[in-house]
């Protein structure tokens, strides 16, 4: 009865009532209630609500089983809750559940979420028999960390085993694959997949992957071959397609499936006006993003976030609008972060704009103070300017600093 209703649950409203019910009627008696209503927060994005009840529930004596902490687990990773994960750690020891599959996999990509890769590797490295979810888990964890290689000698590893990969491992081996720029390997990916009898018809999360690693090779043509092939595509689908695009230099093309998108019925989300405002700032439209950017308020009801305003910046940048970008910069409902500096200061080293530079390279620095790369930058503005006497300060700074000659920073955003 109370799992029923909890799984019914729609939204938040939903939950508040029935958890107001199962409270007043007092029917959290056995561990399965307590995990049917954990699991619920959880389900509907509540990570901290899903900890503090499985707190209640220690509290309240209530038998913590093999379902139990793998919900607390998860919670604990959704919040970067590393501390709570270490003591659930120390308590599944302590019940001897640290060797169950979902809470072994929960806690590698705990500890790999927190950077801690020795720590996941000794989770991993525990069991004799190693599960899939497991598996998943230490790839994925490798791949979001960063670790690419290890990730793809992770998935070899993995098929030695006789396991069969999900499509779970398939879309972080794809997103290895793409961080890697390797087409051969990706290549590779996609022809295991169509060995394994999933011909032309991948569920529509591994598809957006392959669009996503094929784009990030530099193969749009690859990548649109996967989209056209698509029976079912939802938001994720046109946003990659269209950043794909756009990152190539396709922006019309690009631009054009933004409309193309729309037309099929696919509300576009702020990922999605992203890879549009950096197809215009590709392509230095500098009126289709001024009018794209007003049209996420007034036609779709979405606030545009720093990642917006920043591609705006980017656009103007690159065109030498540097003044214009220094307005959007000052008017923008919110501070600048120093992705956005960075591109404004980069562009004023394109076009040896003083003034602006000057301007950017110090709200940067309050930013990022260890940030030495600023000085080199700052260095080359005066240079292209001619101001030898501020190039000699600088220098000398440098000097003092023990900054490295180094690269500029790029204009680009995307």
């Amino acid at each position: 009865m109370v799992a029923t209703r909890l799984e019914a649950c729609a939204d938040h409203r939903d939950l508040a009532r029935t958890h107001a019910h199962v409270l007043r009627f007092h029917l959290l008696r056995a561990s399965f209630h307590w995990n049917a209503l954990i699991r619920c927060y959880l389900r509907l994005g509540r990570p901290r609500a899903s900890l503090s009840l499985y707190a209640q529930m220690c509290r309240s004596g209530a038998t913590r089983d093999r379902y139990t902490l793998p919900l607390a687990v998860k919670a604990a990773a959704l919040l970067f809750a590393f501390a709570s994960g270490v003591q659930l750690h120390c308590t599944a020891f302590k019940l001897g559940l640290a060797c169950h599959e979902f809470t072994e996999s929960g806690l590698i990509s705990l500890y790999a979420k927190a950077g801690l890769f020795g720590s996941a590797a000794k989770v991993f490295d525990q069991s004799a028999h190693r599960k899939l979810g497991s598996w998943n888990a230490i790839i994925s964890g490798l791949t979001q960390g960063g670790r690419l290689r290890e990730a793809m000698n992770a998935f070899v590893e993995l098929r030695r085993s006789g396991l069969v990969p999900d499509d779970v491992t398939m879309v972080s081996l794809a997103s290895a694959c793409g961080g890697l720029g390797d087409i051969d390997l990706a290549e590779q990916v996609h022809k295991c997949l169509l060995q394994a009898g999933r011909s032309g018809r991948l569920e529509v999360t591994l598809s957006n992957s392959l669009i996503d690693m094929y784009a990030k090779c530099g193969r749009t043509d690859l990548a649109r071959k996967v989209f056209v092939r698509m029976s079912r595509r939802d938001v994720s689908s046109w946003t990659s397609m269209i950043m794909s695009l756009a990152v190539q230099g396709e922006e019309s093309t690009a631009l054009d499936l933004f409309q193309e998108m729309q037309l099929d019925g696919v509300r576009p989300n702020k990922v999605t006006f992203v890879a549009v405002l950096s197809a215009c700032a590709h392509g230095g439209l500098v009126d289709e993003g001024m009018n794209y950017l007003e049209a996420m308020t007034k036609e779709f009801n979405l606030v545009p976030t720093v990642a917006h305003y920043g591609c705006i910046v980017d656009m103007l940048g690159k065109l030498g609008q540097l003044e214009q970008a220094r307005t959007v910069v000052e008017t923008m409902p919110m501070e600048a972060n120093s992705v956005v500096w960075g591109s404004l200061l980069g562009a004023c080293e394109k076009h040896a704009n003083v003034e602006v530079g000057e301007w950017a390279a110090k709200n940067l620095l309050d930013l990022e103070p260890w940030n030495d790369g600023v000085y080199v930058v700052l260095s080359n503005i005066y240079a292209e300017a001619k101001n030898w006497r501020e190039v000699e300060r600088i220098r000398k700074l440098m000097k003092d600093r023990r900054v490295a000659k180094a690269p500029g920073y790029s204009s680009s955003l995307t």
